[in-house]
């Protein structure tokens, strides 16, 4: 069984067909045969029993006890007619109950069972080493023959069973020759319709391998039976994804060239000012000018990194404690929150909070939004970092007190390398994008709201709980 089950996961759909069909026909062909044989084994019983009981009742018509004895005028005629039906000798045997009387063959198999009186019964038995069919009647006897106490007689007529045998051979192999003739038309039949059936997907095969290696577009699925839309509509799906990560890809790349481009051309001309430079004091301006902006490039390096990696990187979510996260996070950017005098607090419900995502990616947002509100955050503001969470979902926060966002840039932050009007020359406009993809990729969202007490901006990363929880 493993075998077959190894044969068809590796076979093509016509391999499968006929590994499942064909045996299925022979068994049934086969059945048919063996019902077809034992149908013709009883009707030619039937008929050849018939004329065996128009021997027996002929006989017993012709058995007379009137002259004291036991007579009987035997149908010679018949029994030659027998003969040659039956391609065979014709046996009969008339006795008494007592056996004391007794003509014809007296050594005929008796009947397997204890005959009814008036009721002819029929049997097979072997009688020389020969087949033979026998018919056999039991009936009283109007007296007793002389020399015999017995009052009722048995007459048995017998046969060859060789012409039943040759007819049903004659039967069964017409009927084989049929049947193997429908067989094969069936299986003609079969794969001239799989073959019909089956066009739409040799021609959906053709199409698909035609294709380039770029061309994402959807797969037609017009003129093809209804089992396979389901396939093709999840591949239209499947290449529409793939489709819009190509297109991500390609603007991520786009973006990030431009982005590094900026950064090395600037290095490129404070570079070449520091060397033209012949003022000490000058180079030294240069060369602080040099190192902000190789801090730059490389906080724009780290967070290009940090977008392909959520846009990308598998989602591997498991059970962790959102509370140590806040004190992570708040701890490791305490100190660009204490070099702006900024009131940096976290705010727990509980000392242990848990949920469930991808916690590296989760840190990773988090920390995008932090240090978002401290590079917007004026000095000596307040930014406050909590977590909730509900029969729905979790979330983190991050509240300031900063100068907030209106309506429009709310609603349109989040996209990459889109600034606020108040930013400073020190972002890039990735750090919401970082964190509304880390969102995303765990089914949620990111939310950008006003602040309700006062001026400042309500960063929320909310997610649902996983449908297993």
């Amino acid at each position: 069984m493993s075998g077959l089950r190894e044969r068809l996961r590796r076979a093509s759909l016509w391999q499968r067909l006929a590994l499942l069909l064909f045996p299925a026909l022979l068994v049934v062909t086969g059945l048919e045969l063996w019902m077809t044989r034992h149908d013709a084994l009883a009707a030619a019983n039937a008929a050849y029993d018939r004329s065996l009981l128009g021997a027996l009742k002929s006989i017993d018509a012709n058995i007379s006890t009137a002259s004291g004895g036991l007579s009987v005028e035997l149908p010679y005629t018949m029994f030659e007619f027998f003969e040659l039906t039956a391609s065979g000798q014709v046996f009969f045997r008339v006795s008494t109950s007592d056996g004391l009387v007794e003509l014809g063959s007296a050594d005929l198999p008796a009947p397997p069972t204890e005959l009814a009186m008036g009721v002819p019964a029929f049997y097979d038995a072997t009688y020389f080493g020969e087949a033979v069919r026998l018919a056999a009647y039991r009936r009283d006897l109007d007296r007793a023959p002389a020399g015999s106490t017995g009052r009722s007689v048995l007459i048995q007529v017998g046969e060859s069973t060789r012409s039943r045998q040759e007819f049903s051979a004659r039967f069964v192999r017409s009927a084989a020759l049929r049947d193997g003739l429908v067989l094969a038309m069936l299986l003609c039949g079969t794969a001239l319709a799989l073959a019909a059936a089956l066009q739409p997907l040799s021609r959906l095969a053709r199409e698909v391998g035609s294709r380039t290696p770029d061309d994402l577009t959807r797969i037609a699925e017009t003129d093809l039976p209804a089992e396979v839309r389901p396939l093709v509509a999840a591949v239209n799906q499947q290449m529409s994804r793939t489709q819009d990560l190509v297109t991500q890809q390609r603007q991520f790349l786009d973006d990030a060239s431009h982005q590094l481009r900026t950064h090395l051309t600037t290095l490129q001309m404070q570079a070449d000012y520091a060397r033209r430079e012949q003022d000490p004091a000058q180079v030294q301006v240069a060369l602080d000018a040099l190192g902000t902006e190789i801090g730059r490039a490389t906080r724009s390096a780290q967070q290009l990194l940090a977008l392909g990696r959520s846009d990308t990187v598998s989602v591997e979510p498991a059970e962790f404690d959102l509370a140590a996260l806040l004190r992570e996070v708040a701890v490791d950017l305490l100190p660009l929150a204490r070099a702006k005098r900024i009131d940096l607090g976290i705010h727990s419900p509980t000392p242990e909070f848990l949920a469930v995502a991808d916690r590296g990616l989760m840190r990773e947002a988090l920390g995008n939004l932090v240090s978002n509100a401290i590079t917007y955050t004026p000095a000596e503001g307040t930014i406050t970092l909590f977590a909730a969470g509900d029969a729905a979902g979790w979330s983190l926060n991050v509240e300031d007190n900063g100068p907030g966002l209106n309506d429009e840039e709310r609603a349109a932050l989040g996209q990459r390398f889109r600034r606020g009007a108040r930013a400073g020359k020190g972002g890039f406009g990735l750090g919401l994008a970082i964190a509304r993809s880390i969102a995303q990729r765990h089914r949620g969202e990111l939310r950008l709201e006003a602040r309700e007490a006062g001026p400042g901006l309500h960063a929320i990363i909310w997610w649902p709980r996983p449908a297993a929880t």
